[in-house]
C-alpha cells in the first residue's frame, strides 16, 4: 500500500525531509494525511515475527516533530488534541523506520505530573514539562495530594489511546506512568528531594508510599479493570543509581515500586526497565558525614557490586534483562545474567549514539555502529538460543529480545538508524 514501507524506503524519506527536500515533505504529508484518515489501518494489524530479533524505539519526540512540520500544530495539540491521530501517526512512523514492534508511548513524566494538577510548560516545538519554579506539593501539604479522576483529561486520553491501539494492533496495551520517585521529583522538586534524601530519608519514603497508595494504585485498579491483559510500565530516570546512588535507588525508588507490585493482585504486570548508570558500582566508596547532602551522582554510603545492583533492578523487571547505553558496563555481564535467569535480553541504543548533530566523521560512525549492531544482535540471539534450549516457553513479547532505540527525534540520524535496523533484519533470524 505504501512503497516506503519496504525498508529502507521510510528511513531514506525521513532523511530527505531532514535535509529540507520539499518533495520528501510533500510525500510525508500525503502518507500521513491518509494515515490520519485511517486509510492504512490494516497495516498495523501485521504481527512481527517471533523468530527474529526485534527492533523498537521511544519516538514521542519524533511524533511531535512530524506533526509540527506537516501540520503546524503546537505541542499540546500534537500530544493531546486527538487520541486516534496520535496513535496512527506513532504507529506509521515505526513502520516507516522499519520497526515492526508497535509499542505506544508518550511524554510520560509530563503527563503523569499534569494529571495531578502540576503547572505545565508546553514550549513551541518541544515536549512538555513541569514548571520547576512552581512545585505542586511541598513538605507541609503533600499528604493532601490525591490521584486524578479517571474521567479527567490525561487518564481519559490514555484510555482512549490504548483502547484504539488495542483495536488496531490486537496487542496488549501498556499504560506508561511515572514511577514514585521520579514523580516526587517532578511535583516536589529535584533539589528539594535530593536534600530530603540526605536529611530526612523517612520523610521521602513516606512521600513515596503516599504516591503509591493514593495515585498509582487507584490508577492501576482502573486500568486493569478496563484492560485486564494490559501492562503497567513505570519510568524512573530520576531514581536511577546514576543520580541518587545504588543504595537510595534500592531503598527508596525500587522499594516503592515493590510496594505497588506486592500489594496489588495485578502487581506481576507492573515493571520498570529504565534504571540507568550501573557503572557507578565501580566507583570507590565515598565516606561522608550524616549531614552531608547527596550532591554527586556517585555519592552513596554502601558499596554495591554490579551483581547486587542488577539483582535489585531485576526485582522490578522480571521478564527480561535490560542493558541501557548509559549503564556503560560490558555487554557480556548482562548476557550472562539473562542466561542465568532464563529470560531474553533488551539492548539500548542511546540518543547520543544516533544524534546527527554530534557525528563528525559519518564514515567512521557508520563502521563503528555496524560493528556494534552486529555485536548486539549476536548477543540477543545467543541468549534466545540458550534459553530456548533451557525450555523457555513464553513465545510472546518480550521474546526473543530487542534492540531498543532509547530516543528517536528529528535530530536522529536516519543513516545510522538504517544501519542498525538493517543489521537486525539481515542477521537477526533465529534458527528454530
Amino acid at each position: 500500500m505504501i512503497e516506503e514501507l519496504i525498508f529502507p524506503g521510510g528511513c531514506r524519506l525521513f532523511h530527505r525531509w531532514q535535509e529540507g527536500d520539499q518533495q520528501a515533505l510533500n510525500r510525508l504529508k500525503e502518507i500521513f494525511d491518509k494515515t490520519i484518515a485511517g486509510d492504512y489501518d490494516e497495516v498495523f494489524a501485521q504481527k512481527p515475527s517471533q523468530h527474529s530479533v526485534q527492533a523498537s524505539a521511544s519516538i514521542n519526540l519524533f511524533v511531535l516533530a512530524i506533526l509540527t512540520s506537516l501540520y503546524g500544530i503546537d505541542s499540546a495539540e500534537a500530544y493531546k488534541g486527538d487520541a486516534k491521530r496520535y496513535v496512527r501517526v506513532s504507529l506509521m512512523i515505526r513502520k516507516l523506520l522499519g520497526l515492526p514492534k508497535l509499542y505506544l508511548e508518550w511524554p510520560v513524566y509530563a503527563f503523569t505530573a499534569e494529571s495531578l494538577g502540576a503547572v505545565m510548560m508546553y514550549p513551541v516545538g518541544a515536549p512538555p514539562g513541569t514548571d520547576p519554579g512552581i512545585p505542586l506539593i511541598n513538605k507541609n501539604n503533600w499528604r493532601g495530594l490525591k490521584g486524578p479522576e479517571m474521567d479527567s483529561e490525561i487518564p481519559k486520553l490514555f484510555d482512549d489511546m490504548l483502547d484504539f491501539y488495542q483495536d488496531l494492533t490486537g496487542l496488549e496495551p501498556v499504560l506508561h506512568l511515572t514511577a514514585p520517585y521520579s514523580l516526587a521529583a517532578d511535583i516536589y522538586g529535584q533539589s528539594e528531594l535530593a536534600t530530603a534524601i540526605s536529611d530526612e530519608p523517612e520523610h521521602v519514603n513516606n512521600l513515596l508510599n503516599h504516591l503509591v497508595d493514593k495515585v498509582l494504585t487507584p490508577w492501576g485498579d482502573h486500568f486493569f479493570e478496563k484492560f485486564p491483559n494490559g501492562w503497567l510500565e513505570l519510568s524512573d530516570a530520576s531514581g536511577s543509581p546514576f543520580f541518587i546512588g545504588p543504595e537510595n535507588c534500592k531503598n527508596m525508588a525500587i522499594r516503592s515500586i515493590l510496594r505497588l507490585k506486592n500489594k496489588n493482585p495485578w502487581g506481576y504486570r507492573v515493571y520498570d526497565a529504565n534504571y540507568r548508570g550501573d557503572y557507578v558500582t565501580q566507583a570507590k566508596k565515598i565516606v561522608r558525614s550524616s549531614r552531608r547532602r547527596v550532591t554527586t551522582q556517585n555519592a552513596h554510603t554502601k558499596e554495591f557490586s554490579f551483581s547486587e545492583l542488577f539483582a535489585v533492578k531485576q526485582e522490578v523487571c522480571t521478564d527480561y534483562v535490560m542493558r541501557l547505553h548509559d549503564d556503560r558496563m560490558p555487554l557480556n555481564l548482562y548476557q550472562e545474567q539473562a542466561i542465568d535467569l532464563n529470560v531474553p535480553i533488551f539492548i539500548g541504543i542511546g540518543a547520543t549514539q544516533i544524534d546527527r548533530n554530534s557525528i563528525g566523521d559519518m564514515s567512521t560512525t557508520k563502521d563503528r555502529i555496524k560493528t556494534l549492531s552486529k555485536e548486539y544482535v549476536e548477543s540477543i540471539k545467543t541468549v534466545a538460543h540458550t534459553i530456548q534450549n533451557n525450555n523457555y516457553s513464553l513465545r510472546t513479547p518480550p521474546w526473543p529480545g530487542t534492540i531498543y532505540f532509547e530516543d528517536v527525534s528529528a535530530n536522529s540520524s536516519m543513516e545510522v538508524i538504517e544501519i542498525i535496523v538493517s543489521t537486525v533484519l539481515d542477521q537477526g533470524s533465529l534458527k528454530v
